[in-house]
């Protein structure tokens, strides 16, 4: 029997709306659409969500909720990641939501948060029998897995997302090399037990997943001339293609950045320490590729819908 189901992504930067018609185990997508919340403006790094954030996250749910009146929707799920698992008055703000909008919002825990990226990733293209390490950035947290085509040998999400990197280190702009040193830096002290499971696991590929990477592939398809498909599981870029983006970005102020074809507003703050991230890695393990997964967290919950886990 088909039904209409709607999965709503509550990140600390996008809210995402998902709605698909399901029927047995195939779906077919009738809406999706993104909005800039920026929930963890101002308070992120003081483990609050603050009045102006809570406004604005409520009003995007309650005008989800009303776009949900033209699709008959029969089930609705809702997910909060990093900016509300880690504020002292996230469970308040849940219920602040439910009762302005009658709309549930389920707080999900790290290492739930990884494995349902890891299921969005390998249901929109083939991982491979080799270990890749598969990597999400998000505003809050940034889910780190090393897996393979249909298994995990390990995930972990780390509290280092780009607004507290933006917070904490990009306080010039352009992004000076003293902030990059300070950024690498703390990286190195955050990101130990991930670099003892790369050595451990020798990942060749790495995966992206969700806002940084999606706008990347965007800028390196304007640049070579590729027409991207919104209905593909994966979109292009390479690994020279990603460093002459990254060097570009570190060179520019916002204004600069902003005029980068493929570059959109929701990111252009965020996405230099978030590339800064990206080089990090790249700098630190020898990897053959990068590829991009239009699949992230709400793929990966509606694949356990479509499973019957929910």
């Amino acid at each position: 029997m088909a039904e209409n189901i709607a999965i709503i992504d509550c990140g600390t930067n996008t809210f995402h709306l998902l709605v698909v018609r399901q029927s047995n185990s195939e779906f077919e997508t009738l809406h999706k659409e993104k909005v800039s919340v920026r929930v963890g403006k101002g308070g992120i790094s003081k483990k609050q969500l603050m009045p102006d954030a809570i406004n604005r996250a409520a009003n995007t749910i309650q005008h989800f909720k009303d776009v949900l009146t033209g699709f008959e929707v029969d089930r609705v799920f809702a997910f909060a990641t990093s900016a509300f698992r880690n504020a002292t008055n996230g469970e308040e703000t849940r219920k602040i939501i439910l009762a302005k909008t009658g709309i549930d919002i389920k707080i999900i825990s790290g290492p739930k948060e990884a494995e349902l990226i890891f299921r969005g990733v390998n249901s929109a293209l083939d991982i491979g029998n080799k270990p890749a390490l598969i990597m999400d950035i998000g505003g809050g947290s940034v889910e780190f897995v090393i897996g393979q085509h249909n298994k995990i040998f390990w995930k972990q999400s780390f509290e280092i997302g780009a607004q507290r990197l933006l917070d904490l280190f990009h306080k010039t702009d352009p992004i000076q090399s003293e902030e990059i040193a300070k950024l690498e830096n703390y990286l190195k002290t955050n990101l130990v037990e991930l670099v003892v499971q790369i050595k451990k696991y020798n990942p060749q590929v790495l995966i992206g997943s969700s806002g940084t990477f999606d706008t990347l592939s965007d800028i390196y398809c304007e640049e070579n001339g590729f027409i991207k498909n919104e209905n593909d599981g994966e979109t292009p870029l390479s690994l020279e293609g990603y460093f002459k983006i990254h060097h570009s970005l570190l060179s520019k102020a916002m204004g600069e950045r902003m005029k980068i074809p493929g570059m959109i507003e929701m990111r252009v703050d965020m996405i230099v320490v978030a590339s800064c991230l990206i080089n990090f890695l790249l700098k630190l393990h020898s990897f053959n590729d990068i590829r991009v997964s239009t699949y992230a967290l709400k793929e990966g919950v509606l694949d356990q819908i479509l499973e019957g886990h929910f």
